[in-house]
């Protein structure tokens, strides 16, 4: 019983800790590349649809390029994504 609440409890620290389009840039900036990459894949699944160019390469430059110019202050990656899948290349 206790294992699986230990158990229980990892796995739910792990799904806070992920990345989410209402984390803030400076947030972005400090997350490791593996939640990065995490990001860009749910990212990259979601917007697919839309065009077959919006894949995870694609998020994660769009959002390195947009998180690291300029002083984002209390931006959330909401607006970077936004950014991101309006100048997706035709």
């Amino acid at each position: 019983m206790l294992l699986a609440c230990g158990l229980l409890g990892g796995l739910t620290a792990v799904a806070e800790a992920r990345l989410s389009v209402t984390d803030k840039l400076s947030t972005y900036r400090r997350a490791s590349s593996q939640d990065r990459i995490d990001l860009a894949n749910r990212l990259a699944k979601s917007f697919s649809a839309l065009s077959p160019r919006l894949d995870r390469d694609y998020f994660i430059r769009c959002l390195e390029e947009t998180v690291n110019i300029g002083d984002p202050r209390d931006l959330e990656l909401d607006a970077a994504v936004r950014l991101c899948v309006a100048a997706v290349p035709e």
